[in-house]
């Protein structure tokens, strides 16, 4: 009687189990193609194109080729002021014969008519010096523009080549989460096999499901993220949809082509943040000397010529011209002066300061990004190690559960192992390029 139950209870599990391998079955087909809709295509890229459409694109390195076109005309202006300024004017007054005098009450009758012309000129002698000093002020003005310009274009092509990695790393970790899918499905064949055979429990079958199931999810959001990921680099370049990055040829280390003495040298004298605070506290400087040059006199001179005629004709008229020299002196004007130069001052040591501290941070980012360069050298070695390690780990325990010597749950830790170990290595690989490119954008050049 007792075993006539077991075998009815074996003949139920059977049974389910049949139900579930088809239900499985049925899932199968309508699940890969949902997540071949989730892989985007877009336009191909390199690196280069790249680089040259976010150069193009970028709002914030128009806006700054904008400043630097606005410090030309400042400039520009500066020079201006060491001419004259010239005027010309002319009118024309036209009334009838007959009209009315609002001085003696009465109509007179008469030509009244007047023309006009007239040339005047002006020119500031002596301001102080403020000439000279805003013209060092707009020269200044213009280094600074130009060392800002090259920063943003620093900064856009170190931001797009990150997007550009970023969208490499994520098409990599991709394959990554595939391959975990593939060896959760042969997991799952496995112990789908020992079962039949008698040597697995279900719980073994259920749990190799589990691990493909998060496998799937996980190839879901890796996918979702490179769609984001290409987007991302879409936009950076001017794209209206997605772009795909082309693989560079060799994204593997190599010796930097400078020393570290070397890079360092070259960093303080091209660096775009240096040059931009040097300029910054020259144009200090030179609004110091222009609040300074109010202490002195201004001086001036004016002349102009003048015609005037009742008749329209050249022939004839009135003439006159004259000439003025004016100088002025503000002996009190509310201690506004004062006030100017104090601030103006001020803004000196700033400027001061921020150029110092502007080499000091040239010096932290080289030292970073080197030593960032090195971790993940070391750390890309560490990591493929650990892929051949763990790859050899998995081939073990899976031969080991299959001689039954081993629990599902250690080649479940084993597939984890490996996913971990892969993913690892995809982001030692992309770490390194982007240290990289973050030295290469502080010295402005390829390394």
């Amino acid at each position: 009687m007792r075993g006539r139950k077991e075998t009815e209870i074996v003949d139920i599990v059977k049974h389910a189990f049949g139900i579930w391998l088809a239900g499985l079955a049925i899932m199968a087909p309508a699940t890969a193609p949902d997540l071949a809709l989730a892989q985007e295509t877009g336009q191909e890229m390199t690196m280069d194109e790249a680089l040259e459409m976010a150069l193009i694109h970028s709002p914030q390195l128009a806006q700054s080729q904008a400043t630097l076109s606005n410090a030309g005309s400042s400039r520009r202006r500066a020079w201006g002021s060491f001419l004259p300024n010239i005027s010309v004017g002319s009118g024309a007054s036209v009334q009838s014969l007959d009209r009315f005098d609002p001085t003696t009450q009465r109509v007179v009758t008469g030509s009244n008519d007047s023309y006009n012309a007239s040339l005047s000129a002006n020119y500031q002698v002596f301001q102080g010096g403020r000439k000279f000093h805003e013209l060092g002020r707009t020269e200044s003005s213009i280094m600074e523009a130009e060392a800002r310009l090259q920063d943003q274009r620093f900064a856009v092509i170190l931001q797009t080549r990150t997007l550009f990695m970023n969208a490499l790393r994520q098409f990599e970790l991709v394959a990554v989460a595939e391959a975990s899918v593939e060896r959760a499905e042969e997991s799952l064949a496995i112990s789908r096999a020992r079962m039949l055979a008698g040597t697995a429990t279900r719980s073994d079958t259920l749990r190799t499901r589990l691990e493909l199931a998060n496998a799937l999810q996980a190839v879901l959001q890796a996918r979702n993220q490179l769609r984001v990921a290409r987007f991302s680099l879409g936009r950076q370049v001017g794209a209206p949809g997605p772009v795909v990055p082309v693989l560079p040829e060799n994204l593997d280390p190599a010796p930097l082509l400078l020393s570290e003495p070397e890079i360092i040298a070259l960093a303080e004298s091209v660096s775009p943040a240096v040059r931009a605070a040097e300029a910054a506290s020259a144009v200090a400087r030179s609004a110091v000397g222009n609040a300074r040059s109010s202490y002195l006199p201004s001086l001036s001179v004016s002349s102009g010529y003048t015609w005037a005629n009742q008749d329209p004709t050249f022939n004839g008229g009135n003439t006159s011209w004259n000439f003025r020299l004016s100088g002025s002196y503000q002996l009190f004007d509310g201690f506004q002066r004062e006030q100017n130069v104090s601030q103006a001052s001020e803004s000196r040591r700033v400027a001061r300061l921020s150029e110092d501290d502007a080499r000091r941070g040239v010096r932290q980012s080289i030292d970073s990004a080197l030593r960032t360069l090195e971790t993940q050298q070391q750390a890309i070695l560490i990591a493929q190690d650990a892929v051949v390690v763990a790859e050899e780990d998995l081939r073990l325990i899976r031969a080991r559960y299959g001689v039954q010597e081993a629990a599902i749950l250690d080649v479940i830790t084993s597939q984890v192992a490996l996913d971990q170990a892969e993913a690892n290595l995809v982001t030692a690989r992309y770490d390194y390029a982007l240290a990289k490119a973050e030295l290469e954008s502080i010295v402005g050049r390829d390394l």
